[in-house]
């Protein structure tokens, strides 16, 4: 896969590469929307580096701030914007089944060619991406993934009638469309491995192929303690009826960021993961009003995160 990475000392889930199969097959009738699924939010930052460039969405003074400071500026950006070390394919072999897909197309690039972005543009291209999941899911023939593409960062009609051409046609036969309730036994026996949600309603209407966008529970919130409430009060509402997410990242905005101009996300996110992963364990998945169903988060192998969100699949079978 594209990007750089470089060598990890880190325990992973051993069974992560194939765990949907391995699932007892008590569960292979269940909707997916009704199991615990593991996924990475802003799964692609583990490629930006000191050449990305901030993107022209961010704010005018951040973007001032890059530009004539850079030498001190950037390197804070870029702290503030790496969410992941592992590559989507070692997050492929740990586990992770839903990718936050943070899509752009830089103002400079001529081409039609997408990358991806969180503040900053990163190095990876789209196309080849998708072409690495590809090759994956090959060698993973009983694996399902889930994908959105969001954000959606300067393209316009023709950017993103590329993207769906070029989505449609690298996973062809492999994508689910959005008229079937998915659950393992029914994409097994049709041949799907991947549900692509899109968060552009126009295109979702055009293309059978696109689900619509999927709720992402987002907290915005700093510390642990702020953000389980967050998740709790959601829950207490009712969950959606279909694919959603609760994503336990914490995110600090530029005032955060102003004031821990020495920090990161990975150094705001570490000291939290203990408790984030034991509201983890307390989840249970399935159609009930408090259920989850896609647990997301930084820094995805840390503390058996995915392992945890796995597990509470078990809780079926009690």
């Amino acid at each position: 896969m594209k990007g750089r990475s470089k060598k990890k000392s880190v325990h992973l889930y051993s069974d992560g590469g194939q765990w949907m199969s391995n699932l007892p097959e008590c569960l292979w009738g269940i909707p997916l929307s009704n199991l615990s699924l593991p996924g990475s939010h802003d799964a692609m930052t583990y490629c930006l580096d000191k050449d990305s460039k901030v993107s022209i969405n961010e704010s005018k003074l951040l973007q001032f701030m890059d530009k004539h400071m850079h030498s001190i500026v950037h390197p804070i950006i870029l702290r503030w914007s790496i969410t992941q070390v592992l590559t989507l394919s070692e997050q492929l072999d740990a586990g992770i089944r839903y990718f936050d897909l943070r899509i752009a197309h830089k103002p400079d690039e001529p081409s039609m060619k997408l990358h991806f972005v969180h503040m900053l543009y990163t190095t990876a291209v789209v196309e080849d991406v998708l072409w690495d999941i590809l090759r994956w899911l090959r060698n993973h023939p009983w694996e399902v993934v889930v994908l959105a593409f969001r954000n959606f960062d300067g393209l316009d009609e023709d950017h993103h009638r590329h993207l769906v051409s070029r989505t449609k046609e690298i996973f062809s036969g492999k994508l689910c469309p959005r008229n079937v309730t998915p659950t393992l036994r029914s994409m097994w026996s049709s041949g799907y491995q991947v549900i692509v949600s899109y968060d552009d309603p126009g295109q979702v209407t055009k293309h059978c192929e696109l689900w619509p966008a999927i709720p992402y529970w987002w907290g915005n919130k700093t510390t642990a303690a702020e953000l389980i409430r967050y998740m709790e009060m959601r829950k207490q509402n009712g969950r959606p009826a279909g694919l959603f997410v609760a994503g336990i990242n914490l995110t600090g905005d530029l005032g955060y960021i102003l004031a821990h101009l020495r920090g990161s996300v990975k150094k705001m996110t570490l000291p939290a993961l203990p408790f984030l992963n034991q509201w983890v364990k307390k989840q249970r998945p399935g159609s009930k009003k408090d259920c989850i169903n896609i647990i997301a988060g930084d820094f995805i192998e840390k503390n058996n995160f995915v392992e945890n969100v796995i597990g509470l699949n078990r809780k079926f079978l009690k």
